[in-house]
């Protein structure tokens, strides 16, 4: 055990969890008891805030770990993630914005809820919400791997310490909400760009500057017999590239937390300032990308077979002792923001669009927002118990299974946001299609690396499909082409065998079906804000 890592980790550590409890105190309004308080922050976060707390969500301790360590075994690949961070805000921006419109009218609390206001249809809607909470459970797991990795590195073992973190975490996150989080963001986020910044200083000159690192990486990977490595792309793998920086850049703003963060500004121009600003944290996860070369050029190993602890290592051995722990407390907290975040947007899936619509309709929001905290303990139990009782590797494998599925709600939350043209049994023929090929498709592809014959990666090769070639494609891209074909296809023979329907393929009783549920309106006089 390393006792000045441990130390300066477990004070920075506490430090952030007394913040967590101080948030039920920061800008506390007369009652937390409502979804609209205690799981969206009271729809009052202004610019400063929204930016740390939606950075800080994003970019998370598992992108910390996972980042560098696909560039310490694959090479140029793992840069993906740096153009689908700086492509995805210009083109989500108007997108957000008229989804914050839309909820701030019809007071919305999920994208689940929108779906219901859209298309009239709780099915599509309970669809979306449980695909939401399954994306979203393994996703919150992985924060823990990065803890884990921290811990490995510091010589700490037993599973009683990561207890203990998450128990810390659920209790400040059911005291606090969604203002836990955000408090906690402005250290985490603060952390990491102090580290970050010295990384790419202090680092290469230890390691004899930046041209050593990638003579290094180039002689490793030059070294190997895989074709799909290497400093630079090859002709195999360039629309693997291409295909998976732009699905994973569609699925970002899908998942159920990263719209959670959106909703709870006060203001359309605070999201847009935000998605001007929030490609500075792209260029911060470029240079953490660029800690995977750097463990190559100091001959770092990972501990056992577990790659994730690459980045922990690469600090331990080249920092002092006392900014490792720092480093440390950057990638431990770094889990804490995220995991608190997913955790309230899944429990609000549930008590909105599961417990509200089909368990309690009468429920009053104080009875939603007691079973929202208690929905977000039960997700944080069942994430420590995935991690303690499961090999991590599948925890990888199910969030890579979660960013395919989450893809799949495109249809019903993105593209209905703009039209009422498609009909809501099309979109569940799609959503069921494209779920279903998405699974397909995963299940056949091969990893020998991992030694596993099914759902080992996310690059489906075209030879598959009978193509005369080796070059891959990003399997969700594939599953949501098969999806929105049947949603279009679908919607048509909806059309031709009800042709007195509404625009959206719903009849227009269909909105008065629950003269109590707010959240049943008239879209033809209530269309979304441009």
């Amino acid at each position: 055990m390393k006792t000045t890592e441990i130390v300066i980790f477990a004070l920075l550590f506490l430090l952030v969890s007394g913040l967590g409890f101080v948030a039920a105190r920061w800008r506390r309004p007369g009652d937390l008891a409502t979804l609209n308080e205690w799981g969206l922050g009271g729809r009052g976060f202004g610019g400063w805030i929204t930016w740390f707390l939606v950075g800080g969500d994003l970019y998370t301790a598992y992108t910390f770990v996972a980042v560098p360590a696909l560039i310490f075994g694959a090479g140029a690949m793992g840069f993906y993630a740096v153009p689908y961070t700086v492509v995805v805000y210009p083109m989500v921006m108007l997108v957000l914005v008229r989804l914050w419109s839309v909820s701030h009218v019809h007071n919305l609390v999920t994208p689940a809820d929108f779906v219901r206001l859209r298309f009239g249809s709780p099915t599509l809607a309970l669809l979306v919400a449980i695909t939401g909470i399954v994306a979203t459970m393994p996703y919150i797991a992985l924060q823990l791997i990065g803890i884990e990795a921290v811990l490995k590195t510091m010589g700490v073992t037993g599973d009683l310490p990561l207890i203990i973190a998450f128990a810390i975490l659920a209790a400040y996150t059911y005291q606090s909400g969604l203002r836990a989080p955000a408090l906690i963001a402005f250290v985490k986020d603060s952390l990491i760009y102090l580290v970050i910044l010295v990384a790419i200083v202090y680092i290469p000159a230890k390691l004899g500057g930046w041209a050593s690192i990638f003579d290094a990486a180039k002689a490793k990977f030059d070294a190997t017999p895989a074709p799909g490595d290497g400093i630079t792309l090859n002709a195999n793998n360039q629309l693997q590239y291409v295909t998976l920086a732009l699905g994973s850049a569609l699925a970002l703003f899908l998942y159920p937390h990263s719209v959670t963060g959106i909703l709870a500004t006060r203001d359309r121009n605070v999201i847009k300032r935000n998605m001007s600003a929030l490609p500075a944290y792209s260029l911060l996860l470029g240079l953490i990308a660029l800690l995977g070369y750097m463990a190559i050029a100091a001959g770092v190993t990972p501990i056992g077979k577990d790659g994730n602890t690459i980045t922990p290592q690469l600090f331990d051995k080249l920092f002092p002792d006392w900014f490792a722990g720092v480093a440390f407390a950057a990638i431990g907290i770094g889990a804490l923001v995220p995991a608190a975040i997913m955790s309230i947007a899944a429990a609000n899936l549930f008590a909105r669009n599961i417990y509200r619509e089909y368990l309690n309709r009468d429920a009053t929001p104080a009875q939603e927002a007691r079973v929202s905290k208690i929905a977000s303990l039960v997700v944080k139990v069942g994430a420590v118990l995935v991690i303690l009782g499961i090999d991590p590797q599948f925890s990888i494998d199910l969030q890579l299974i979660g960013s395919v599925i989450i893809l799949q709600t495109l249809p019903s939350v993105g593209l209905g946001l703009y039209t009422r043209w498609f009909h809501r049994g099309g979109l569940i023929a799609g959503l069921a299609a494209g779920m279903t090929a998405g699974m397909l498709l995963l299940y056949n592809i091969a990893n020998p690396a991992t030694k596993h014959e099914h759902f080992g990666g996310s690059a489906f090769p075209l030879e598959k499909l009978g193509f005369d070639t080796k070059i891959t494609v990003y399997a969700g891209l594939l599953a949501l082409i098969v999806n929105l074909v049947v949603a279009v296809l679908g919607t048509l023979v909806a059309r031709a065998l009800r042709s007195a329907d509404g625009p959206d393929g719903t009849r227009p009783e269909d909105y008065f079906a629950d003269k109590g549920d707010p959240r049943v309106h008239e879209l033809e006089t209530t269309a979304p804000a441009s």
